[in-house]
């Protein structure tokens, strides 16, 4: 018999991931005839801007564009990144020096974790949110300490519950670490997913503060800036942000490039150079003509922005239709392609309420509890969906009974 091959200790309670396992069932209700509606995954179903796929197309005809890259990226595309955000957020970013482009942005929170935390260091999580940093931190080999997002409080973080998971620090066994248990970084995404809190600059400055107090890494997750909100912000703008922050940034929802993989992540030339010693061991490089459409794609106008949001915002009162008809409860201030929303009685939790409508009507819905326990009361409805699709994602939970 041949002996088993054990996986690697660090991938101990790291499971698949929740949508990976998802679409295949929902694949697998497919196959049986069920055609379900996908509500849950945040996928931009849009394209990008034609000047964009003009771009890629003619910088891929070329016959000197094939070869590996630059680790830290084209030129052309940091000095895009670098002139986005003067133009879009009021930060200055050193083109050759605070700007690191990415394989997408996913790939910046693994190697932000890798790069500075060690085994049995602590990095605070929101609760509910983003999964891929509760799992990054625990591929790191670190533990994750929750922090609490609370409907009552504005979604926003509490700073007294804060101060005291720092004073506790964190409980490492028989690791050894100098200081014992310290918590090292923080994980931070506004406008907030899955809830769509906004920010506030008074938030933005108390982080940094926080972030200064304590020699804390502030790591900023911030894709959704663009989406259903006038007044994008970073938080790079608050005066002294690049001591504690580094901010990571993507192309894939404001610019409907997910499939293109484009990322940046920002910040002081140490912190920089600290993370590209870790990148530059995983990649060679990303494809010269994606970059350079890249490029092109943050040169873009008020007015592409102002139609992707038109295209939400007609899909929005929809999903707020859908909502109000399953009983839930949301704001209609939130922002971002998704609306968050609390289950109504009678449910034991938002996967009850989601496994539902998916078998009794057909659509998909994502149960908040896969963002963490805080989110286990409520659901997530995707905007990525043709206005149709929503119409008749409503006519089949009316024609459920739902």
């Amino acid at each position: 018999m041949i002996k088993a091959i054990a996986t690697a200790k660090r991938l101990d309670g790291i499971g698949e991931y929740y949508f990976s396992k998802k679409l295949r069932e929902i694949d697998e209700l497919n196959r049986q005839g069920k055609n379900v509606i996908n509500l849950g995954i945040g996928s931009p179903d849009l394209p990008p801007h034609p000047d964009v796929i003009r771009v890629l197309q003619e910088e891929s005809a070329k016959p000197n564009v094939h070869a590996y890259q630059s680790y830290k990226g084209s030129p052309v595309l940091r000095k895009a990144i670098a002139g986005w955000y003067g133009k879009w957020y009021g930060v200055t970013l050193d083109p050759d020096t605070e700007i690191l482009p990415l394989i997408g942005s996913k790939e910046g929170i693994m190697h932000i974790c890798m790069t500075y935390l060690n085994e049995g260091d602590g990095a605070l999580v929101p609760n509910p949110g983003y999964p891929t940093y509760r799992s990054a931190v625990k591929l790191a080999g670190a533990e994750c300490i929750d922090y609490s997002l609370r409907e009552e409080g504005g979604w926003l973080p509490d700073f007294e519950q804060l101060e005291r998971l720092v004073a506790a620090g964190v409980p490492v066994g028989n690791c050894e670490v100098e200081p014992p248990g310290r918590i090292k970084l923080m994980w931070v995404n506004y406008p907030q997913m899955p809830t769509g809190q906004m920010p506030t600059m008074e938030l933005f400055e108390r982080l940094v503060a926080f972030g200064k107090k304590h020699g804390i890494l502030i790591c900023h997750d911030n894709p959704y800036s663009f989406i259903l909100n006038d007044s994008p912000i970073s938080l790079l703008a608050v005066p002294g942000a690049k001591e504690v922050v580094i901010e990571l940034n993507s192309l894939s929802k404001s610019q409907n490039m997910a499939g293109w993989r484009v990322g940046v992540l920002s910040g002081s030339k140490e912190r920089i150079d600290e993370v590209l010693r870790f990148k530059s061991n995983m990649d060679s490089g990303m494809f010269l003509p994606v970059q350079l459409a890249a490029a092109k794609a943050l040169s873009l106008g008020k007015d592409w922005y102002d139609s992707v949001n038109a295209t939400y915002r007609e899909r929005r009162e929809y999903v707020f239709q859908l909502l109000e008809l399953l009983k839930c409860e949301f704001s209609k201030t939130q922002v971002g392609m998704f609306v968050w929303a609390k289950i109504p009685g009678g449910y034991a939790d938002g996967y009850a309420l989601s496994d539902r409508v998916l078998y009794d009507a057909g659509v998909f819905i994502t149960p908040g509890g896969i963002f963490g326990p805080a989110g286990a009361g409520f659901v997530r409805v995707s905007l990525c969906t043709p206005v149709e699709k929503f119409k008749e994602s409503i006519n089949r939970i009316k024609s459920a009974g739902i």
